[in-house]
């Protein structure tokens, strides 16, 4: 097995990419809006995956978050909120924002399981603050980390009871980086003190099956590697400090932040202790490369792989979807909060 993510680069997959992946066998897949466009034809997509790999607990994921950040957009899709709504909801009435943090995490599982997508790199444990970049922004869950802990829960909670597994991001940390990662390499300077701030949430959330490591360089504890590439980082804070024993993915490795060929990021990701790097854009030469670069899956890394698919029931979820949503919305409406 490769350990890795692809993408795909249309609502259905080429001959070359079933041929491709029938030989490589990624851990899993990754999808965007340019491969959702109906509901029939994106649960025939999906069909397609687990046809080539021959299990039913594939890995077959999306980012949808709600507000900015949803690649299953209506009309075909449900609309969700972002999460500063849940922020917001939360200054007025905690337990009132923790549950329609749950309910909206499971409704919007329930679409996701409907198309036969079991992972969403959801939730963000980011920790907001005054100086965070707008890539984070209204993703952010707030600004404190007990608060952040507490929704991030209600949005693993919701989205398992959908039959959808959720994933923690961006380990140690995005709140205190002031550029986007997206398009270079942000730089926190902030003290092993200070971090404890920042990992605090990932330690509370540390039993999650799944999480996402950032492409920021912490000079307090990593001057030249950002985290997904840092052995330091990777098995100090975030597997001993944080306590995270789940599958480690990297965020996106076609981010500018890092330097270097995709498959050299693919490389030096897998060699610092990450279980799996996540390579977006279906480019084939770059698919190609990885496969060449990086070595087999390694056996602990499929161990966790395996655990975080067994960690969530696909079982038909006992909920109605019209009432999820009905309950998000009054709890929202009952304290006057803006959705």
């Amino acid at each position: 097995m490769t350990p890795a993510i692809f993408g795909i680069a249309g609502p259905a997959l080429s001959a070359e990419e079933r041929d491709f992946f029938r030989e490589v066998d990624p851990a899993g897949y990754i999808l965007f809006a340019r491969n959702c466009e109906t509901k029939d034809q994106l649960r025939a997509l999906t069909d397609a995956l687990r046809d080539i790999q021959g299990r039913d607990r594939l890995l077959i994921s999306i980012d949808q978050e709600g507000g900015r950040v949803a690649r299953m957009r209506p009309p075909v899709w449900t609309s969700h909120p972002a999460g500063q709504v849940f922020d917001d909801l939360y200054q007025i009435a905690p337990a009132s924002a923790i549950e329609a943090a749950r309910v909206s995490a499971q409704a919007m599982g329930m679409e996701l399981a409907e198309a036969g997508i079991t992972v969403d790199y959801h939730a963000p444990l980011d920790v907001r603050r005054p100086e965070t970049d707008d890539a984070i922004g209204d993703r952010a869950l707030g600004s404190n980390p007990m608060q952040v802990a507490a929704i991030g829960r209600a949005v693993l909670d919701g989205l398992a009871r959908a039959g959808v597994v959720g994933c923690l991001k961006h380990m140690p940390g995005h709140g205190r980086a002031t550029a986007d990662s997206h398009k270079e390499m942000p730089h926190v300077e902030a003290s092993v003190e200070e971090l404890e701030t920042d990992i605090a949430p990932f330690r509370t959330l540390s039993d999650a099956p799944i999480g996402m490591s950032a492409h920021i360089r912490f000079t307090a504890w990593d001057a030249d590697n950002p985290a997904t590439q840092s052995p330091f980082i990777i098995e100090e804070i975030i597997r001993n400090q944080i306590g995270f024993d789940g599958l480690l993915l990297t965020d996106d490795i076609d981010m500018q932040a890092l330097s270097g060929t995709i498959p050299e990021r693919a490389e030096r990701s897998i060699a610092a202790g990450c279980d799996i790097v996540l390579n977006c854009w279906a480019k084939m030469d770059d698919m190609t490369g990885i496969v060449e670069r990086c070595p087999d899956i390694s056996p602990r890394a499929k161990e966790r792989l395996d655990a975080a698919m067994s960690s969530v029931d696909l079982a038909t979820p006992q909920a109605e979807f019209g009432e999820l949503i009905a309950k998000r919305e009054a709890l929202i409406a009952a304290a006057g909060v803006n959705a």
